[in-house]
């Protein structure tokens, strides 16, 4: 077994949210009113990186839901409703929190979820609660081989282009138009700066397919619940392309747990060149967003941003004998 390496802060503890008694008080009645009785406990999300409101709330009357609430100018409000919409038709095999209703009151913007007895898998991994997580992830990736046309009115763009257009950082500093990452030095990537630039030019042809995929399969986005199976959470980023990718994202944590993670893609039919450009294209992403200052999401955000980067640099360095 590898060396096991541990992020700050516990995934399921990440987050910095309102309290259910700072919402306004107008908007805690119509969603008492819309779930029939007062709500009289509201456990708050710990995992995540935004600073919105996320709790599972309990009325007197035993009812209980997921509830997530953003201004409305807020951007976190958009992403609810993106969710809201893609989560209600998704096929009946992902194992996902489907909405129970949405409205909007006083300037905010509120989705139901379907809520789940579950937590957020600690690590290291534990290998029933991973292999719970790749069941899960490839069942879906299954039903959403080919997704409906409902599905994607939506608007979701191709990985390729996400690709291209944002996670081609090794490229800008190999170019000279972006300086090295202050939390890359230290690591390989100096030294291997043209390689991780190549590796990164060539995935977007890697990648292509019209897969529907989660784009933003983290730890922090499963939940297991008390009979062990794994329901994947915050649908908000899907995009098309293939599912490795989003495995080889989730498989990041499995590595710094000291699992093999080559062998948990074995059935994914994924490229070699194909895993080394996306934790190529992973690490440089994750770097340059942990340079930098203070988040406004979480004060956890630049230390999952630096560790991700760091392992997933680790990886690929373990891969190619570096």
């Amino acid at each position: 077994m590898r060396t096991i390496s541990l992020p700050d802060v516990p995934y399921g503890s990440t987050a910095v949210r309102p309290g259910w008694p700072d919402l306004p008080d107008s908007l805690r009645q119509a969603i008492s009113a819309r779930l029939g009785a007062p709500i009289v406990s509201a456990r708050s999300a710990g995992g995540g990186f935004t600073r919105a409101f996320a709790a599972v709330v309990t009325t007197s009357a035993g009812v209980t839901g997921f509830v997530k609430a953003a201004p409305l100018q807020d951007p976190t409000a958009d992403w609810y409703a993106r969710e809201a919409f893609l989560t209600s038709r998704l096929p009946a095999a992902v194992a996902a929190p489907r909405p129970l209703w949405t409205m909007i009151d006083s300037d905010y913007f509120v989705l139901c979820l379907e809520p789940v007895d579950g937590h957020v898998p600690a690590l290291p991994w534990s290998p029933p609660e991973l292999d719970a997580a790749l069941s899960s992830w490839a069942t879906a990736a299954e039903a959403l081989s080919t997704p409906d046309a409902e599905l994607l009115e939506a608007g979701v763009p191709p990985l390729a282009d996400i690709l291209r257009n944002e996670m081609s950082w090794w490229s800008e500093v190999a170019a000279g138009r972006e300086s090295m990452p202050r939390t890359a030095h230290g690591t390989v990537a100096p030294a291997r700066l043209a390689h991780l630039a190549r590796l990164e030019q060539e995935l977007p042809g890697l990648v292509a397919g019209r897969a529907l995929m989660h784009g933003d399969l983290r730890i922090d986005n499963v939940l297991i619940d008390g009979s062990g199976r794994a329901h994947l959470c915050d649908w908000t980023w899907p995009c098309l392309g293939t599912p490795w990718f989003d495995t080889v994202t989730l498989l990041v944590t499995a590595f710094a747990s000291g699992l093999d993670a080559d062998a948990y893609l074995s059935d994914w039919d994924a490229p070699a060149e194909g895993v080394d450009g996306a934790l190529a294209a992973l690490a440089g992403y994750w770097l340059t967003r942990a340079d930098g200052g203070p988040s406004s999401a979480s004060p956890h955000s630049r230390q999952h941003q630096r560790f991700s980067g760091e392992q997933a640099l680790a990886w690929l360095a373990d891969r190619r004998g570096w």
